[in-house]
C-alpha cells in the first residue's frame, strides 16, 4: 500500500481524461491495477502519468481500443516486444497521415469556397452591409 501519489481525481485533470475513463482503462487491461493507499483509495504515480498521457494521445488519434490493449500487452513483455510495438506505431502513424492529407484537402477546399464568396460578396456589394451587420449593437453589448 502506498499513500503517495495521485488520486484518480488528480491524475484524471492531469491527463485530460475522466475519473470512469481510468476505471475503464484499468478494467480492460490498458493500465496495470493501480497502487492503492491505506483507505483503499487509488494512487497514481508519475510513471502511470507517462502511461496514461501515452495512451490518451492515442485514443485522440482514433486508435483502436483493441490495438491499444494489444500494444500494452506487448509493452508488458518488455524489451523483446520492441519491434512489434515499433510496427503497431509505424502503421498507426501511417493511419494518421493519410488522415492528415485528407484534413489539408478538405482545408484547401473549404479556403477555396470562402474565397469564392468574398469574391461574390465584394462583386455585388454584400462585404460591407454584412459587416454592419455584425457589429454589436450597443443593447448587446451592455447584455
Amino acid at each position: 500500500m502506498r499513500d503517495a501519489g495521485y488520486t484518480i481525481r488528480t491524475m484524471a485533470q492531469r491527463c485530460g481524461m475522466t475519473a470512469h475513463t481510468l476505471r475503464y482503462y484499468e478494467r480492460v487491461g490498458l493500465i496495470q491495477p493501480v497502487g492503492r493507499a491505506h483507505n483503499g483509495h487509488r494512487r497514481y504515480s508519475d510513471e502511470d502519468e507517462a502511461w496514461l498521457n501515452f495512451l490518451h494521445c492515442m485514443r485522440a488519434t482514433n486508435m483502436p481500443i483493441r490495438e491499444m490493449q494489444r500494444y500494452a500487452a506487448l509493452r508488458e513483455r518488455g524489451e523483446e516486444s520492441s519491434l512489434e510495438r515499433r510496427r503497431i506505431l509505424e502503421e498507426h502513424r501511417a493511419v494518421i497521415a493519410e488522415q492528415l492529407a485528407a484534413l489539408e484537402r478538405a482545408h484547401a477546399l473549404l479556403t477555396h469556397k470562402i474565397e469564392n464568396y468574398r469574391a461574390i460578396e465584394e462583386r455585388i456589394g454584400l462585404r460591407r452591409s454584412a459587416a454592419v451587420e455584425a457589429e454589436p449593437s450597443p443593447d448587446m453589448i451592455s447584455a
